[in-house]
């Protein structure tokens, strides 16, 4: 295997035919571990965070024990909560894990436990799902396999053959595109005609116009549809420009200041601090050396000293294994092509559902509803308030999710079935708004939902179409008929 001890040998490489190996030795040019470690430190923090928020919270108690139905991910129905009390253990053995990341003790053990737990924790339950807990996995997934614990952990403390003065570029690399990839996707799903029409982020923001001191602000129509809009040039424009040294500060302070807005806007967890952490990968692997010596030139002269270099002429580094670019490769396809799914489907992904998850549609939609279900054995009719089988919680986001219904329904069948009632029909009246939209019946009334399949590679021909094509801001509610496909 080909080894080099420059970093400029990378370009000079001869015996390396074909772009796929002229790849492979850009990745693996030694680099800092430094930037890496920051990372490491910083996603371990947030998360023993969450974990204790979790805990002050009890929403372990009241996300995967006090419900009695859970809704599950296709394929992993085997995945269940675990009894009491160790349900509370393996939340709490996600917290442990993590700051043992944090401290980089044991990194390699802890980081594939603190990615199996939190894994499993994801898939107790669909309800539950957030783009930055999935943002969370990807990164953890990723960190199993990078060498994140060579510096500024314990681990290099204790033991000689962790430590190292590099790690290969693929390590910092991996992450760029990952976060590239969420950011300007993150911008590219707000291309809808509601957002750039000031909806939903009016009926976010007019509510808070007391709360803070530009709050008047919000009354405008044109500063919310400004707003929408910079919001999607800044993950669009603003992710290239991570990559471009020149931009990158400002961009990253431009970052700092959005994200800071969306927590104090918003209740949205860790995630804009995560977000915040991970776009310090886009910095020079060695920035934290070069704050830290900005740092202490502040309350020292630095210029009698020594400038310190960093060199990893003493440290040969081999190409990364063809194995390593075919996986890395293969992840930025798969990355891709979730969120382009939704595009083969010919309905509204914001309206439907389709292809909505695994996209990062973050903050884009505001989806209330209303509705019972209607469980048919023979002349027999039973009306099903759906918080008599779950929690609010969880009513709340299967009454805007199609598949989520599909899955209430067969689980009441289900329970009827179980009760003695043999086969019964199960239909549902659900009243839906969309981004403030007057309620317009989400799903046909009269469709068995327990008869029809649900469909993963095309659009579910009983969830009805959107009647309103764009709510902005400044529109008027359109008039309804008597009984009306809207309803106020």
């Amino acid at each position: 295997m080909t080894t080099f001890a420059d970093p400029r040998t990378a370009d000079r490489i001869t015996d390396a035919p074909g772009k796929a190996q002229r790849l492979r030795a850009v990745l693996s040019r030694p680099v800092s571990p430094l930037s890496l470690a920051v990372f490491r430190i910083a996603l371990g923090a947030l998360m023993v965070v969450d974990c204790w928020r979790f805990i002050r919270h009890d929403r372990v108690y009241r996300y995967w024990v006090e419900p009695e139905f859970h809704f599950t991910y296709a394929g992993f129905g085997w995945v269940t909560p675990l009894p009491e009390p160790w349900i509370h253990v393996a939340w709490l053995l996600v917290g442990l894990s993590a700051a043992l990341v944090m401290l980089g003790l044991f990194y390699r053990v802890s980081i594939v436990v603190l990615t199996v737990l939190f894994s499993y924790f994801f898939l107790l339950d669909k309800a539950e799902y957030l783009n930055h807990f999935y943002l969370v996995i990807l990164f953890l997934i990723l960190m199993c396999f990078l060498p994140a614990h060579r510096a500024l952990s314990l681990d290099a403390w204790l033991f000689s053959r962790v430590r190292g003065t590099s790690v290969p570029y693929a390590s910092v690399a991996i992450l760029r595109t990952q976060m590239e990839i969420m950011l300007i996707f993150a911008g590219l799903v707000k291309l809808t005609p509601d957002w750039l029409a000031g909806e939903p982020l009016g009926l976010w923001l007019r509510p808070l116009a007391g709360d803070f001191p530009f709050g008047v602000l919000f009354q405008f129509d044109w500063v919310i549809i400004a707003g929408a809009w910079a919001t999607v040039a800044l993950h669009v424009l603003g992710a290239p420009l991570l990559l471009w040294r020149r931009t990158r500060l400002a961009t990253f302070l431009v970052y700092c200041c959005f994200h800071s807005a969306n927590a104090a806007f918003f209740n949205i967890g860790i995630f804009p601090w995560l977000t915040i952490a991970a776009t310090t990968i886009f910095f020079a692997p060695d920035w934290p050396r070069g704050v830290a010596r900005w740092l202490h030139g502040r309350v020292e002269d630095l210029s009698a000293l020594p400038a310190t270099t960093v060199t990893q002429a003493s440290c040969p580094v081999r190409l990364i294994p063809m194995a390593a670019l075919v996986a890395m490769v293969g992840w930025v396809c798969v990355q891709v092509a979730l969120p382009l799914r939704a595009a083969v489907f010919p309905t509204e992904v914001r309206w439907s559902g389709d292809g909505h998850r695994f996209s990062w549609r973050m903050r884009i939609y505001d989806r209330r509803a209303e509705g019972v279900f209607y469980v048919v054995s023979g002349d027999q009719v039973w009306a099903v308030d759906p918080t008599e089988y779950l929690s609010a919680r969880q009513a709340g986001k299967m009454l805007v999710r199609s598949d989520m219904i599909h899955q209430f329904a067969a689980h009441l069948e289900e329970v009827w079935r179980n009760a003695g009632h043999g086969d019964v029909e199960v239909r549902a009246e659900i009243w839906k708004s969309l981004n403030g939209r007057p309620e317009q019946l989400f799903v046909d009334p009269e469709v068995d939902l327990t008869a029809v399949d649900l469909a993963y590679a095309r659009s579910d021909d009983w969830v009805l179409p959107l009647n309103v094509a764009v709510w902005g801001v400044a529109t008027a509610e359109p008039e309804t008929d008597d009984r009306g496909s809207l309803r106020n």
